[in-house]
């Protein structure tokens, strides 16, 4: 790995930490359905490259936190085929945080347009 890859891999780490919750929580605000992890990493691959992706498994422990936060209610059903799913629903409590999440996000990333799109960072696009 290249020192520029590095330096790359380090900084979509970064963003990613910061990030994975958010999009989590409005994924499942955006269905009235509960959903299993599996559903839920295929609902975001289907986004195209994010935050999670080639990393599926990254996205178990933030549903855990989540739930145990009290932003996610979870319920184990059995699976026809294989083991038995845990599925994932937004609370009242999820709805209320996701929506300051999101004006956060909204807040930062006009900001950071801003600032990539002033004169002093023209030659940095790319």
């Amino acid at each position: 790995m290249t020192e520029l890859e590095s330096h790359l891999k380090k900084f979509q780490k970064e963003l990613s930490a910061g990030s994975v919750s958010l999009v989590l929580l409005a994924v499942l605000a955006g269905t009235d359905e509960p959903m299993y992890g599996y559903l839920i990493a295929k609902r975001l691959a289907d986004g195209g490259e994010g935050v999670l992706a080639g990393k599926q498994s990254a996205l178990y422990p933030v549903l855990r936190n989540l739930s145990a936060s009290g932003l996610l209610d979870s319920e184990v059903e059995p699976s026809v085929a294989g083991p038995p799913r845990r599925y994932y629903r937004i609370t009242a409590l999820g709805r209320a945080v996701l929506e300051q999440w999101i004006a956060a996000w909204t807040t930062t990333r006009d900001f950071v347009d801003s600032v990539l799109e002033s004169n002093s960072l023209q030659g940095a696009k790319p």
